[in-house]
């Protein structure tokens, strides 16, 4: 087809994981890669990319939602957009979305967007499109190389999950787990660096399920990966996230101790302080199992900050339950962490159990196990006060002369001086806030 059938502008819309965001820098730079711009901010995209998340409550109604929302905008304009569902929704209700809602052209899943641009030729001659197949690795070789990318970059090195965690949909949505080769991962993380890259964190469901085969084809974990990257000239940190406990091995332990470029932080879920609780859940690991493994990663690296996630109002959790996961929060002392009330997905096994608990018991459970994780992050920025420490800056700060960029243990850090995104800042930690600490630059070293 003629390039000049192409919309003018796109706009990718993520939400969600940051497997999501990534999959929506990617699905971005394939829209580029057609000739299609960017959406100035303030102005109405040709092209919109609703690029879901199935993981939260009325996830389906919110895409509905948005699809109403930007077909409104387009009659007010005297236009209407092109609009495509990617992501997890995509992948579990794209037959439906595409019956309720005649104003979406594409509905692609998250294991084939590389096909969006045959979608989008398809759609620029009024053929209505859906692609929701779980090929394994066939995007990837699909996508373009990455020429730009900021200081911090996502790596995808493994996909889908195998756990079957009683509420969650992954399984489902993204299929079950695959690993991508060692050799593709050395050769994208090359090229990451190329192109602007000094920290690369490494991305998967279940990421610390990653295995492979080195150039000698011996077998291989996370952590043989993670020492090969560390030799990369040119990439200074490296990250993982999102772990499960029971594929955390001794060597990955040992790799937080014995490699200097892996961030002292681990984000590890636990998403229940009840052992009968993470039963119902299938989760593998019970509260002290979880423990005495946060133990083992402490010890190989005292300074290790801690993260995780935690679900409250899980069916049949009672409140002497609950009072169990406050216990554990108290114990661990979380740097940072993420919580949700339970709701139902469709498909499910949790869906189904009986004694769902009440929106009005899980409002307050959620509020007050915020507040101590709240209570614990504030903890964990006063204590890093006195700390002198290296900054990767990432952006320009709201005023003049100001740069913001993250602390070793992941924590938002701004300071005032010479700088460039890029930089490695020497920073002295001063104050902290809740969410971010005020730094005072010692020195700065030049990306």
């Amino acid at each position: 087809m003629k390039s000049s059938d192409l919309p003018r502008t796109y706009r990718v819309k993520s939400f969600g994981c940051q497997m999501n965001v990534y999959d929506g820098e990617r699905m971005a730079e394939l829209l580029a890669s057609r000739g299609i711009a960017r959406a100035a901010d303030g102005e109405e995209a040709d092209l919109v990319v609703l690029n879901t998340c199935h993981i939260r409550e009325k996830a389906a109604e919110k895409v509905y939602s948005d699809i109403g929302r930007i077909t409104k905008a387009g009659r007010k304009a005297g236009r209407q957009p092109l609009i495509a569902v990617a992501g997890c929704v995509a992948q579990a209700e794209g037959e439906e979305i595409m019956a309720r809602a005649p104003a979406v052209s594409m509905v692609v899943g998250p294991q084939a967007y590389h096909r969006l641009p045959e979608l989008l030729d398809r759609a620029t001659k009024g053929q209505r499109a859906t692609e929701i197949d779980l090929p394994a690795l066939d995007k990837f070789a699909a996508l373009p190389e990455r020429r730009r990318v900021g200081p911090a970059a996502f790596l995808t090195v493994q996909e889908g999950c195998d756990k079957f965690c009683t509420y969650c949909v992954v399984p489902y949505t993204r299929g079950a787990e695959i690993s991508r080769p060692y050799h593709h991962l050395v050769n994208e993380a090359r090229r990451l660096i190329e192109a602007g890259a000094r920290e690369i964190t490494l991305l998967g469901q279940n990421v610390s399920a990653w295995a492979g085969e080195d150039e000698q084809g011996r077998a291989v974990g996370l952590a043989d990966l993670i020492r090969r990257l560390a030799r990369e000239d040119g990439l200074e940190r490296i990250r993982y996230t999102t772990s499960h406990p029971a594929d955390m091995d001794d060597n990955l332990i040992a790799a937080h101790g014995e490699v200097a470029k892996l961030m002292p932080f681990l984000h590890l879920p636990v998403q229940a302080g009840s052992n009968r609780v993470l039963k119902a859940m299938n989760r593998s690991h019970t509260a002290e199992s979880y423990l005495r493994l946060l133990e083992r990663f402490r010890a190989a690296r005292p300074d290790l900050a801690l993260s995780g996630d935690f679900i409250v109002g899980f069916p049949g959790e009672t409140e002497a339950e609950f009072a169990q996961t406050l216990a554990l929060v108290d114990e661990v002392g979380y740097a940072q962490a993420f919580s949700f009330k339970y709701s139902p997905r469709p498909g499910t096994p949790a869906a189904t159990m009986p004694e769902q608990v009440s929106r009005e018991v899980a409002d307050d459970r959620l509020a007050r196990l915020q507040a101590a994780l709240n209570r614990d992050q504030m903890a964990f920025n006063k204590a890093s006060v006195g700390r002198v420490c290296e900054v990767l800056v990432d952006r320009k700060g709201k005023l003049p002369g100001q740069w913001l960029g993250k602390s070793p243990w992941l924590q938002s850090v701004w300071f005032e001086g010479e700088a460039q995104i890029g930089d490695i800042a020497r920073v002295a930690l001063v104050e902290a806030g809740a969410n971010s600490l005020a730094g005072r630059l010692q020195a700065s070293v030049a990306a």
